[in-house]
């Protein structure tokens, strides 16, 4: 019985972390990530009101993801643009995983 909840702790402890887990872009990749949006010419996104645009909130299905691809970049995710800025989104969560100003 204790392994049984000792195992069930160590799991929900790796979830966290992996959960809380920050995505890094580094600069290179920003300024291809800037370079590839711009020449998307993509309209900005209207959100609804009660989304905060910040790391971690998950986008509704309201929201559309645009393909982010540029082959140099190596990453999976998605992006949205938002006020001008350029929201990057897992594909598979919706979850805003970096934003670039």
């Amino acid at each position: 019985m204790k392994r049984f909840i000792l195992a069930g702790l160590v799991f929900l402890a790796s979830a966290s972390m992996a959960a809380a887990q920050e995505v890094v872009i580094q600069p290179e990749q920003e300024t291809v990530i800037r370079d590839y949006v711009t020449t998307q010419q993509v309209a900005p996104s209207e959100v609804p009101a009660d989304v905060t645009i910040e790391v971690g909130t998950t986008l509704p299905d309201t929201v559309e993801l645009h393909p982010l691809e540029a082959p140099e970049l190596d990453v999976q995710y998605r992006y949205v643009v938002v006020e001008d800025r350029t929201v990057l989104v897992d594909p598979d969560t919706r979850e805003i995983v970096y934003i670039i100003e």
